[in-house]
């Protein structure tokens, strides 16, 4: 008893160390801060108005979420491999890509998977060796044979608005066929002319080598030469490029603007050409909200990121006219301009 009675106090001294040293151990093994989210947004022409509106909703989805944004321009497949391995070195997560080549899509999610990076397509879908879409990658994109019917029956309305003759009038279509967005769109558009009794024989396609303003330009000079009866011409195409090219084609062959009615798509790509002084055969644009886009698809990367929140597989937006009465004012709001 008296041996138990002496060993008490040591016994007391040893549980109170052991207990200091539990506390002490579980302070310092504080878990560390989660790594802060770090997502990539690479885009094929990032000179090009739509994209650098994209890249603008993506730096606000950033600022509302708090995340870390990469932006990347990958004009061929040799930059966009190299721009993934720069993603993963500097500790991005994700992103987000509007491929140079819709063909890249099975090289692009194979080194996605072997990197451990998260994917979103934007604008053109991926297809995989069989020609198909790979409808395992989540996209955004405008649903282009809906947005492509939308810019036939506007121009069909205008044509009605103005009382041409159909007689005198024919469609210029310029088109991109490698390219399923693009085909899409203006066989949507075709579409919705002939829907409306516009003569079949009198629709002509201008394929285009290049998608941009040069390459429309060489298509639509041929379909003039080629069509010279013609006196009022209706003008389509995949973007406002495609339009705007075919507009400068009427020009140099001395088209007077009230005998052309050329709508784009994309609204973007064609701000200077409304703000014209002097109108021009350029009607208006379907408008597509690259800004949203941008938002829309850095914001499920950053979810999926973060919380494991699997995007849609597939979400499509739509389009409005807009024209040289109304596209200040939309463009304000989608804050495309001050």
């Amino acid at each position: 008893m008296k041996l138990t009675l002496r060993l008490l106090p040591v016994l007391a001294g040893l549980i109170f160390i052991t207990g200091c040293d539990k506390k002490s151990a579980s302070t310092s093994a504080t878990p560390a801060a989660p790594a802060p989210v770090k997502l990539g947004y690479l885009v094929k022409q990032p000179e090009e108005p739509w994209f650098q509106y994209e890249w603008k909703g993506a730096e606000a989805a950033a600022r509302k979420h708090g995340f870390e944004l990469v932006k990347l321009g990958v004009q061929d497949g040799e930059k966009v491999m190299t721009a993934l391995d720069s993603l993963v070195a500097g500790g991005v997560q994700g992103f987000v890509i509007c491929t140079p080549d819709v063909r890249l899509g099975p090289a692009i999610v194979a080194r996605a998977k072997l990197k451990g990076l998260k994917l979103i397509t934007v604008d053109d879908r991926f297809v995989s060796a069989d020609g198909k879409f790979m409808s395992e990658v989540p996209y955004m994109g405008m649903s282009a044979s809906k947005i492509g019917e939308a810019q036939g029956q506007s121009l069909y309305a205008e044509m009605q608005q103005r009382s041409w003759p159909v007689a005198e009038t024919a469609v210029c279509a310029v088109t991109f066929e490698e390219l399923d967005t693009a085909r899409e769109r203006t066989d949507g558009s075709v579409a919705a002319l002939k829907a409306a009794g516009f003569p079949a024989d009198r629709i002509f396609k201008a394929p285009q080598k290049t998608t941009d303003v040069p390459g429309s330009f060489d298509a639509a000079n041929i379909l003039l030469t080629q069509h010279p009866e013609v006196k009022r011409w209706l003008v389509l195409g995949m973007n406002d490029t495609a339009v705007l090219g075919a507009i400068r084609a009427t020009e140099g062959r001395g088209f007077a603007a009230e005998n052309i009615i050329g709508i784009g798509i994309n609204g973007t790509d064609c701000i200077d050409e409304l703000r014209k002084t002097k109108p021009t055969g350029f009607f208006g644009s379907m408008l597509v909200s690259a800004p949203s886009e941008g938002f829309k698809t850095s914001e499920m990367l950053y979810h999926w990121v973060k919380d494991g929140t699997t995007p849609p597989p597939d979400t499509r937006t739509t389009g409005i006219l807009i024209t040289r009465a109304n596209f200040e004012q939309i463009l304000r709001q989608e804050g495309i301009i001050e």
